[in-house]
């Protein structure tokens, strides 16, 4: 099986790469499109700021690319965002295979929030083969400042503030916004999921 995480000017690679080899599996990092394409499973990671990480996408034609995939494809954080249609981060039009936007935690008279949530965090409503094995209110490992708002392809749901989506799935796409790479075995199972899809 070969598995590829696609290289572009998000952070993050590193601890992906390390809970692959914590389940034995291992990953060729490229931007590739022939690597990429070849690929039985792609993992899109991301951490940092979505109009410079499309920029990258855009000026390498990884943009168009990643749209055209077949094979299962995960988005991690600011991967998961960039595969929604619109992000409020520096407005941006993003990858658009997620029909949610992207938007920005705000605090008010009602919500007193710490911008970003930065922690563990309780996931549920839990659906797909993605979850499988996992129970309902697990823990997960979340650095966000930024969420997609439940809607039509929300296959896991998270409380902060409000109700956001902490997991989206389209046909062969499946995002977080979670780091399952940083979510001990919880983390690792879903990886796991993942690469059994």
């Amino acid at each position: 099986m070969k598995l590829v995480i696609i290289k572009y000017n998000a952070g993050n690679i590193q601890s992906v790469l390390y809970a692959l080899e914590r389940i034995g599996t291992t990953a060729l990092v490229t931007d590739s499109p022939d690597e990429i394409l070849g690929a039985d499973k792609v993992i899109f990671p991301g951490v940092g700021e979505a109009s410079t990480a499309m920029q990258y996408l855009q000026e390498r034609k990884l943009d168009q690319l990643i749209i055209q995939l077949k094979q299962p494809v995960l988005g991690i954080c600011l991967g998961m965002q960039l595969m929604c249609k619109h992000s409020e981060e520096n407005d941006t039009k993003c990858l658009g295979i997620f029909n949610s936007s992207v938007k920005g935690f705000k605090n008010d008279a009602e919500h007193s929030i710490k911008i970003p949530q930065i922690g563990w965090n309780t996931i549920y409503h839990l659906q797909t083969p993605l979850f499988s094995q996992i129970k309902e209110n697990s823990y997960c490992y979340f650095v966000h400042g930024y969420y997609a708002s439940p809607g039509e392809h929300t296959i896991a749901t998270t409380h902060y503030g409000k109700e956001y989506s902490s997991a989206l799935q389209t046909n062969n796409f499946y995002g977080t916004q979670f780091h399952p790479e940083k979510s001990a075995d919880i983390g690792e199972q879903i990886l796991k999921n993942f690469i059994n899809l």
